[in-house]
């Protein structure tokens, strides 16, 4: 069945004339628009906008006080849906991605690097679900889930096990971050600029003030002929700019992934945003996202296809930002949040979260309820009335979208990395482990500290307040119920 808002098409006398007049004015808006309208709403062509790095404060419409404009992500937020409380799969780049791409659990899998294709051929992914459905798939960007020997490309010999071969019909993008070599593009599944140069290593000058893998931070590798670091954000969002014009006259449904390798390290915002930012060139080059973010969102608007489409913006954990850098620019990346990138603190994988979808997700609506990248897999398949099964990890939050509900189907959430895991339920949060596990520096003190830490979110958003040792009851359920989650067994 179409998803249509309430009283959109059966309006009974017996509401309220206030309630009737409403109605009626939705119906009118529907009917001006027409059937074509109607039916795209049926299946819309779906965007997700990933950034990479990013803080939770970073943008304006979490975070006032930012010292970074964010003005196309903001009109997003205004014309759509903000989540407070989405998160991750991984506070890093390969387990986040797999767990939105797949809607199954990174832990699932027995290992998170990337030296082989990550996600199993005969796994479910965003893709492949909504291609069942009528839908042609496209992404652009950094994919970081593993190709066959991607370090030693051939010309003209296919990378196997990447985008391509799991559900998308077009690819143009890099195999991993701006700052992991070998850098070259891969279109389809072939290798482009071949055969490859060699770049040094870079790092900042000192002076900057940034430390050695924050800034125009690289490693020494090969690069392709063709390729521009600088050049890479800017060329994926027009890249994306032209997938949207091209799809949007087929009549067809698409689903477009545009997976950004930025504000990732290296920091390189391009001429126009230098020096705009009030947060180096970490937030210029947030900037520049931002802009090329812009220039997809106007070519939806420009191909005529807004209405019926449904766009998400969101990273995929958090920034490399330190206390020295707070104290030197006055900005907050994770704001009230604990941690960074890397951390099982919520600065690690709490994210900005946007859904806009116009007429049908209320504009400049905010939603407290709990989500996860898992979910995004359910929630779309739903949407389009995919009919296969989706992974079981996966739980559709449609009906909050739609405003049918306030809380999430999800009831518990569970990430982390080996024996550093850590359980959501409701307001609690349990770590199983001393410190972040991560990039901050602060890992616990075994002589002092106890063994994990227990948090209630609904007063401790900034996790201050250790109860383990007061609520040992609550440890040992959290404990529990996270071990019955790391035993289950994935069904699709």
């Amino acid at each position: 069945m179409p998803v249509t808002p309430d009283g959109a098409r059966h309006i009974t006398f017996q509401i309220k004339t206030d309630q009737m007049n409403l109605a009626r004015n939705t119906f009118l808006i529907l009917a001006l628009a027409g059937p074509a309208f109607l039916q795209a709403a049926d299946k819309p062509n779906v965007v997700i906008i990933l950034g990479d790095d990013m803080g939770y404060a970073d943008l304006h419409s979490y975070n006032p006080e930012s010292k970074i404009p964010t003005p196309a992500l903001d009109r997003l937020a205004e014309q759509g849906m903000r989540f407070t409380d989405a998160h991750t799969t991984g506070s890093t780049c390969i387990p986040a991605r797999f767990g939105l791409i797949t809607g199954t659990y990174p832990f699932r899998q027995p290992s998170m690097g990337d030296s082989k294709p990550l996600i199993p051929k005969d796994m479910p992914t965003v893709a492949s679900l909504l291609k069942t459905a009528g839908y042609s798939t496209h992404m652009v960007g950094k994919w970081h889930l593993g190709f066959v020997d991607k370090k030693n490309p051939v010309e003209g010999q296919p990378l196997v096990g990447g985008p391509m071969d799991r559900g998308f019909d077009s690819f143009f993008g890099i195999h991993a971050s701006t700052d992991i070599p070998p850098y070259y593009y891969i279109e389809g599944r072939l290798p482009q600029g071949l055969p490859m140069k060699e770049i040094a290593a870079n790092n900042d000058d000192p002076d900057t003030g940034w430390n050695h893998i924050q800034g125009a931070f690289w490693r020494k590798g090969g690069i392709g002929q063709d390729l521009s670091l600088p050049e890479v954000t800017p060329k994926f969002c027009e890249r994306a700019a032209e997938v949207v014009k091209q799809q949007a006259t087929t009549g067809k449904p698409f689903f477009l992934y545009l997976a950004l390798p930025s504000p990732h390290t290296p920091w390189l915002p391009t001429d126009a945003f230098v020096g705009k930012s009030g947060a180096g060139s970490y937030g210029d080059f947030l900037m520049t996202v931002d802009h090329g973010i812009g220039r997809v969102l106007d070519q939806i608007d420009d191909s005529g296809i807004t209405d019926s489409t449904l766009v998400i913006f969101t990273s995929d954990n958090g920034p490399v930002w330190y206390g020295k850098d707070e104290e030197r620019f006055g900005h907050t990346s994770t704001g009230v949040l604990r941690g960074m990138k890397g951390d099982n603190w919520e600065g690690g994988h709490r994210m900005p979260f946007i859904v806009r979808y116009p007429h049908f997700v209320a504009k400049g609506s905010t939603s407290d309820a709990l989500i996860s990248f898992l979910d995004v897999s359910a929630t779309l398949s739903e949407l389009a009335g995919v009919t296969v099964a989706v992974p079981s990890d996966s739980v559709s939050f449609l009906p909050v979208l739609l405003g049918k509900t306030k809380n999430s189907a999800r009831k518990n959430l569970v990430h982390g990395k080996k024996n550093r895991m850590t359980i959501r339920k409701g307001k609690w949060k349990l770590l199983d482990h001393l410190g972040s596990a991560g990039f901050s520096r602060d890992k616990g003190d075994p002589k002092k500290d106890p063994p994990g830490q227990l948090y209630n979110l609904s007063n401790d958003l900034g996790e201050q307040k250790n109860l383990w040792r007061e609520m040992p009851e609550k440890v040992e359920q959290l404990r529990a119920e996270m071990r019955s989650v790391l035993k289950s067994k994935l069904r699709y």
